[in-house]
């Protein structure tokens, strides 16, 4: 089977490792979005999934958009595909390339559709409080993540589960559902369409939502924590300065006092939340620092019981 992959983050490099490491599947092109300033030099950086296809001497293209670009499509037309396997690329795909491959375009999609369509389905399941989220083989069409289903697999969230956790547990999944589920495409197998009901959109995350709010309930708050850690991280201002929160928990504690104020700097830094109930942060990183435990850092810190957080 020839495969043309559109991918660009991280979490798609698994998906064309396998495909590489699978001997009927023939991965003859690669699609990437640009390369993109980062780091401390802003240098240029090729994406992850750029940077592995080329270790693999892999045909790659990285154009601004596909839209109207004549070239890219022909590119596209010339490596005859059997499928167009999609992976986090990150760009709309207009109806010429969807109707390219032979056989099907696909999509790998990091939820259990038709809940958390969109852009950021591990964030958004994890911050709704979910039980539950997963991988899915979907059919490409027009409408966004809107095609009917091939296969899925499932995967449990606890209340410990981190955004980091989901993302190392799903990439592997996704990668091997896709090996499993392409040959039985091949072979004839048809897909089922999503049911609307229980449809959610899973909007892009804003830096924003990674400040805390106090005035919310203490597991809502855990929830954004742990979304977000250990990378970018929930942020707090403490006495002016950002503090990066890393881990915490909630406590079984309940105080009169008022949304964000510190209760105490015992062991952790413990905050009044919304509900009243206590969230004690217990890892931390102070701006210009590294990460540590908040007991260390209360040690040298000017924060006691009745300053306010945020």
């Amino acid at each position: 089977m020839r495969i043309v992959f559109a991918a660009t983050p991280g979490f798609s490099v698994p998906c064309l490792q396998a495909l590489l490491d699978c001997p009927d599947m023939d991965v003859v092109g690669v699609v990437s979005q640009p390369d993109r300033k980062s780091g401390r030099g802003m240098k240029l950086t090729p994406s992850p999934v750029k940077k592995a296809a080329l270790d693999a001497g892999i045909d790659v293209i990285t154009p601004e958009s596909l839209r109207n670009d004549d070239q890219a499509l022909a590119w596209l037309n010339a490596k005859k595909a059997d499928f167009l396997v999609v992976v986090a690329f990150g760009m709309i795909l207009p109806n010429q390339w969807l109707d390219a491959p032979s056989i099907a375009p696909i999509n790998v999609h990091a939820s259990l559709l038709p809940r958390w369509r969109g852009a950021a389905p591990i964030e958004r399941a994890l911050l709704a409080g979910d039980d539950e989220t997963g991988v899915c083989m979907m059919h490409m069409e027009e409408g966004l993540d809107t095609g009917g289903v091939y296969a899925t697999q499932t995967l449990p969230i606890s209340n410990t589960t981190t955004g980091s956790d989901l993302w190392f547990a799903l990439a592997p999944m996704g990668a091997k559902l896709l090996v499993e589920t392409l040959p039985k495409i091949a072979q004839g197998l048809a897909c089922v369409g999503q049911d609307v009901q229980g449809m959610t959109y899973a909007k892009k995350l804003q830096n924003d939502e990674r400040i805390i709010d106090w005035s919310m309930d203490a597991s809502a708050i855990d929830r954004v924590v742990r979304c977000f850690s250990p990378k970018p991280g929930a942020r707090t201002l403490a006495d002016g300065k950002w503090l990066k929160v890393i881990a915490g928990e909630v406590l079984p504690l309940t105080t009169g006092k008022i949304a964000g104020e510190v209760v105490s700097v015992k062991d952790g830094l413990s905050v009044t939340c919304g509900d009243a109930a206590v969230y004690q942060i217990t890892e931390l990183q102070p701006e210009g620092k590294k990460p540590m435990r908040a007991a260390d850092y209360l040690r040298g810190a000017k924060l006691h019981e009745g300053n306010i957080l945020g």
